[in-house]
């Protein structure tokens, strides 16, 4: 059973997010990022017009599915959305303004920031440097993000200092490895956006908890290629859980079926050995942790495989479709249980090039995962390079990044 998607949610944009941690690597909020469908490299506010007011309030909906309760979602407005007052298509209990560090402290701004605040909006700044004239702004703001990345503990130091006579909440963004986490968490700052939680904090004589071992017994199970359809169903029947959420998936509007599935069996022979393994090996490895870092990468690692199996489908790659999923989908498993690589696909039945890609960074097939951390990351000029570089228009990575994250979130919902 093949799914459809509604060719209006992914047709006009690319709404990417980048997760927001706390010190205790606890989800508080993600910023959002949106991009032009026609050309990925720019920004969909640089018009300024209603049909861009209407982008963001359309991919807003669209990026807060799948959001835990009490999650902030940051959303970047120049100066002409900003007094345009287009922040107020997006809910105020939920939207975080992000200030842009070309906006101005001008009367016009000032006047529509202090509105923003009467009607409940929380404001950021974003890429704050510690340089003069944007003191009206830090006064008003209540979250400042400091771009750390590149910046020695002294300069960081400095900068973090000029702001302690505001009521401001420290951000540190670019926050790209675990030992700089650790720096910047010692230095006060509250909240953490980067990709360090995205590498394993592999520690000497760490043991997986039995838990986590069953889970990885049964992703071994599933990645075996010719795993037999009778198998599939009796890891379903004999958990309850797992059953309860195929019932919930196959009944959903993702599918639009006119009558509710109530048979474990109709349910598998509806959705297919192909697509009840992936969703099957999804949901494995969602229980694998509780933690909020384990649950994210788990997300991106969805929205990964779901990438790589769409472009198999389109476009020329070294593995088949199943084989290019598997590449995606275990691309993060080493930081989701914070052990070494190799370590971890000892008890994977991969084929010998998944598993070299996976490993070595250096392998001719690895290129695509470098792919998809460029995606992850937002930057629009290095994907469109990497994705030229492998011969995959950027138009079709950001029409199948798009329809690979409404996968994601309505097979983890």
């Amino acid at each position: 059973m093949e799914e459809t998607y509604p060719e209006q949610l992914y047709d006009k944009f690319f709404v990417a997010r980048q997760p927001i941690f706390t010190a205790q690597m606890q989800i508080w909020g993600y910023e959002l990022l949106f991009r032009h469908g026609e050309n990925i490299q720019e920004a969909v506010f640089t018009d300024g017009d209603q049909a861009t007011t209407q982008i963001i309030a359309d991919g807003y909906n669209l990026a807060v599915q799948g959001l835990r309760k009490g999650a902030k979602a940051l959303v970047n407005f120049p100066r002409t959305l900003l007094v345009g007052r287009a922040p107020y298509v997006l809910p105020a209990d939920q939207c975080v303004v992000e200030i842009l560090e070309t906006v101005r402290p001008e009367p016009e701004v000032i006047s529509a920031c202090r509105e923003l605040k009467k009607r409940g909006y929380t404001l950021a700044l974003d890429d704050f440097e510690g340089g003069p004239g944007l003191e009206p702004l830090c006064e008003m703001v209540d979250i400042i993000k400091i771009d750390i990345l590149g910046k020695t503990p002294a300069e960081v130091v400095a900068i973090m200092e000029g702001v302690k006579k505001y009521d401001a909440t420290l951000l540190a963004e670019k926050v790209e490895t675990l030992d700089v986490f650790r720096v910047c968490k010692q230095l006060g700052f509250t909240y953490f956006q980067g990709f360090f939680f995205n590498r394993p904090e592999v520690i000497p004589g760490r043991k997986l908890s039995a838990t986590q071992v069953n889970k990885v017994k049964l992703l071994k199970e599933l990645s075996v290629p010719d795993v037999d359809s009778s198998r599939l169903v009796e890891i379903i029947q004999t958990d309850l859980a797992i059953s309860y959420r195929l019932l919930k998936y196959i009944n959903s509007a993702f599918f639009g079926l006119q009558i509710k599935i109530t048979s474990i069996p109709r349910a598998v022979s509806m959705l297919g050995c192909r697509n009840l393994r992936q969703w099957l090996q999804v949901v494995i490895l969602s229980d694998v942790s509780t933690q909020d870092k384990a649950h994210e990468l788990v997300r991106i690692s969805v929205q990964r495989a779901r990438f790589l199996h769409l472009l198999a489908h389109r476009h020329p790659t070294p593995f088949d479709q199943d084989s290019m999923f598997l590449l995606g989908f275990f691309s993060l498993l080493d930081a989701i249980l914070d052990q070494s690589m190799g370590l971890v696909l000892e008890e994977i039945p991969l084929e010998p090039g998944i598993k070299r890609a996976l490993i070595d960074p250096d392998d001719p097939s690895a290129v695509w995962l470098d792919l998809l951390d460029e995606i992850d990351r937002c930057n629009w000029d290095r994907l469109s390079r990497k994705a030229a570089q492998l011969g995959v228009p950027i138009d079709l990575v950001n029409r199948l990044s798009a329809e690979a994250s409404i996968w994601a979130v309505w097979v983890m919902s």
